[in-house]
């Protein structure tokens, strides 16, 4: 029978397994805290949040250039401006863009609504029955219509919020109050990290450390390498719908390019979008072999080179696993639960596997014989 490793600190079998079931219950309890200061004091919660994953992408960042001799409130500043350049160009150059795509998206139903059961007669060689031209009518004039009250309806919405002067000053300043924290936030973060670790017993700081390596290596993997990924295929995906000359391949590109942090929802809505507009658009068909050139290619460079090089295989979560979450998460806590899903999942992924990895050196499981 093969022997265990040392445990880190010296600890003997059945301490570290009383340390990792109380790490384990710690994690559990921590995550259900976070959850139930959403709900309760979601005004505060929120901002404090957003600031310390602000905080947590920026810090790599800011660590290697103190390693470089940086003092670290100059690589913090230095970190922020350069997030502040990023979302310059993003509001100068992409929301003018996505802008203007989006408004298009009322003419571009209503005219595949016109146009695309013609086109699909054409190429079959028959003639669909009446209604299904009508039903194609209607759900295309319903589609415009709800996109064309969609401004008026997100512009009432605001001037209520404006309207109720305290909930609109407490929403201005939990936004402005989100770059403060996260300065402050990166700037302390190693101190923060040594108070909490000072707080731990001794002997099991070492194994409590290992167990928070974990943890940031699957925050890490999930956080910054899926929001890379993201971005990589977005472009990819703008880049080839754009040479194939249909519409709304910017906004299409973004939808697909970032939807695949939920498995096979960004590549399946990206390509029915793709369709539909490839059938109004329509010029010849290299289109349609244009476009499924970019798919093959995004997806596969996505499989092969993209993923493995940016995320790797730190995160593990099954692709069912990942829609299960975002599903039962998003009804249970609205939109912060969906972006909250996969990482407290993949959080509670590492805890799962510590309690097993210690329940199977136990001698219930060796069925009264030592591990």
């Amino acid at each position: 029978m093969t022997h265990p490793e040392p445990e880190p600190g010296g600890l003997s079998e059945a301490e570290a397994r009383r340390v990792d079931f109380m790490w384990s219950a710690g994690m559990v309890g921590a995550l259900g805290s976070l959850f139930v200061l959403l709900l309760l004091f979601r005004g505060v919660a929120v901002p404090v949040c957003l600031a310390l994953a602000v905080a947590y992408v920026l810090n790599p960042l800011v660590t290697a250039a103190t390693r470089r001799g940086v003092p670290r409130w100059l690589a913090s500043v230095g970190a922020f401006g350069l997030l502040t350049l990023l979302f310059a160009a993003f509001l100068l150059y992409l929301v003018p863009a996505f802008r203007a795509e989006a408004g298009k998206l009322p003419d571009f139903f209503q005219q595949a609504s016109a146009e695309l059961v013609p086109k699909i007669e054409r190429a079959l060689g028959v003639s669909l029955p009446v209604l299904i031209h009508q039903r194609a009518a209607e759900l295309g004039g319903q589609a415009s219509d709800l996109l064309k009250s969609a401004g008026p309806a997100l512009a009432r919405l605001a001037a209520a919020a404006a309207g109720d002067t305290a909930r609109f000053l407490a929403l201005v300043l939990g936004l402005l109050v989100v770059p403060v924290l996260a300065f402050f936030f990166l700037r302390d973060y190693p101190s923060l990290v040594s108070r909490v670790r000072a707080l731990i017993p001794r002997r099991a700081e070492p194994l409590v450390a290992r167990r928070f390596a974990e943890v940031d290596s699957v925050l890490s993997a999930f956080v910054r390498g899926q929001l890379t990924v993201g971005a990589i295929l977005a472009v990819l995906y703008a880049t080839g719908l754009s040479v194939a000359r249909i519409d709304l391949a910017i906004l299409i590109g973004l939808i697909t390019g970032f939807g695949n942090m939920v498995p096979y929802l960004g590549t399946s809505v990206g390509l029915g979008l793709s369709l539909l507009s490839l059938g109004i658009s329509w010029d010849g068909p290299w289109q349609l072999g244009a476009v499924a050139a970019t798919f093959a290619i995004a997806q596969a460079l996505e499989g092969l080179v993209i993923t493995p090089r940016v995320v790797g295989e730190r995160v593990g979560l099954p692709p069912v696993a990942v829609i299960i979450a975002v599903l039962g998460f998003g009804e249970m806590f609205g939109f912060v639960g969906v972006l909250l899903a996969v990482p407290t999942s993949a959080i509670l992924k590492v805890v799962l596997r510590v309690v097993i990895e210690r329940y199977r050196r136990t001698h219930w499981f060796h069925g009264g014989e030592p591990a």
